[in-house]
């Protein structure tokens, strides 16, 4: 994408009551990411200290994650592999230019972070709205994370409480609602209150680890099935045209990386948009092997029965499994204090433009502010997760969101980046590249009005 002349919307520093939430809502981004202070000198001269294979390390970081659990699921909504497949590619081609977009975007308006970058460029509403959404997908994440924790608990304590009970005999220690509410108490709600998150990035590394070993599992588990698996119908084809929609919002929230990837961006230590172009293909790529991996094995050893959490079909006493499980709940156990630091950023950076103070004037009530909003998020996510327990209801309703922050946001930016070049004429390139944008907000539009309706309508109402 070449560059034009003009500016863009050079009236948003103008805007007084904004002008100091930038800085809050700054601390959206990765905490493996280490970026300088923001200046146009410093974006030229390629200050940052990430090289190109060290971005490849953290956006794959950022993707891959516990939605690898439920692509099996969606292999089996889409109607087989094939479908399954098929949809993941045409989609990757959206996602990787989204991840583009934002890079150029963030150039052209030397901002830094997602939300700023969609502040510069498309002004106040679409600002608001992007923040709003960032807000609500990292609440509905939380919730998501601990419904996780609970599944792969109920299984862990069913191996080992090996000794045959009555029914309605259950111990109140065992039950699902006591050991989610135990785990958030002890473990998340204290690395949530922390001010910054800097001492999470190796914690995160080893959940990265921990989703590499369930992929293997999930493929060596097919390769060398348990004797006692069943044969199961494998599906070949959607039961309606209309179902092999319902497996975009797993497939959206899986490959979502696109709300830290400006930070990774502007930490590179040359920023540009080509070698961003390489760096985020090279991420999508390993992300896609492992998502088809664990999505193919998984569906071809359970079929339609395949559960929405994938580890929910293996039994109880298989050890490599248990190992699995153990892993995803210290990924989810390190990846909820992170959502929810992102989210309560945002719900800052919109609390300090809106009353208008600064920084600065706001550290004494800042300390009481964080923890009122860190108790208050933790007791409604928690109290959410206890009473949904499907995980795959969560994911249809936030899945929607993630297709706005792959296709509606990114498709906003570079229409209005087109739109605000200097040009006498306009060349087919320009025209091409707005039609794109236009055409990626479209199809966003789409996915969210289509998963959300069905999560409202058929999931939530069930």
């Amino acid at each position: 994408m070449a560059q034009g002349t003009g500016s863009i919307n050079s009236d948003y520093k103008d805007w007084e009551w904004s002008a100091d939430a930038g800085e809050r809502a700054r601390l959206l981004q990765s905490p493996s990411v280490d970026t300088v202070p923001k200046s146009g000198e410093s974006q030229g001269n390629g200050l940052g200290a990430t090289s190109a294979l060290g971005a490849v390390f953290i956006v794959v970081n950022a993707a891959l994650g516990a939605g690898l659990l439920n692509f099996p699921a969606a292999f089996s909504m889409a109607g087989g592999v094939a479908a399954g497949i098929t949809l993941q590619m045409c989609m990757l081609i959206f996602i990787i230019g989204g991840l583009v977009i934002l890079a150029y975007c963030s150039q052209a308006s030397n901002e830094r972070t997602y939300q700023e970058v969609v502040w510069a460029v498309c002004g106040k509403v679409p600002g608001v709205l992007c923040e709003v959404a960032i807000a609500v997908y990292t609440f509905g994440t939380c919730i998501a994370f601990l419904i996780i924790i609970g599944d792969q608990e109920d299984k862990i304590i069913a191996a080992l409480v090996t000794e045959p009970e009555e029914a309605g005999s259950s111990r109140w220690y065992t039950d699902r609602k006591f050991t989610i509410s135990i785990t958030a108490f002890l473990l998340i709600l204290p690395l949530s209150i922390p001010k910054e998150i800097g001492f999470q990035k190796y914690a995160s590394s080893l959940s990265v680890i921990g989703t590499w070993y369930v992929t293997a599992v999930i493929i060596i588990k097919y390769i060398w099935p348990d004797k006692e698996l069943v044969p199961v119908e494998i599906p070949t084809s959607p039961s309606t045209w209309t179902a092999v929609f319902n497996a975009m919002p797993t497939i959206c929230f899986g490959f979502q990386c696109h709300v830290s990837s400006v930070p990774v961006f502007n930490s590179m230590k040359q920023p540009e948009v080509k070698t961003w172009g390489a760096v985020v293909t090279a991420a999508m790529v390993i992300a896609l092997f492992v998502y088809t991996g664990t999505g193919v094995c998984g569906f071809l050893t359970f079929g339609a029965g395949v559960e929405q959490d994938v580890l929910l079909s293996y039994p109880s006493n298989d050890i490599p499994v248990a190992l699995a499980r153990a892993f995803i709940i210290l990924c989810v156990l390190t990846s909820y204090p992170i959502l929810h630091f992102c989210g309560r950023a945002v719900l800052e950076g919109l609390w300090l433009r809106y009353t208008g103070v600064t920084v600065e004037e706001d550290v004494i009530r800042e300390r009481r502010r964080r923890l009122l909003q860190t108790i208050s998020w933790f007791l409604l996510t928690l109290l959410l997760a206890l009473f949904i327990p499907d995980i795959g209801k969560v994911i249809s309703v936030i899945g929607g969101l993630a297709a706005c922050f792959i296709f509606v946001f990114p498709g906003l930016c570079l229409i209005q980046a087109k739109l605000s070049e200097i040009q006498e004429t306009r060349a087919i390139s320009w025209w091409a590249q707005v039609s794109y944008g236009v055409f990626m907000v479209t199809l966003g539009a789409f996915i969210f009005g289509q998963t959300t309706a069905n999560a409202i309508f058929v999931d939530l109402t069930a």
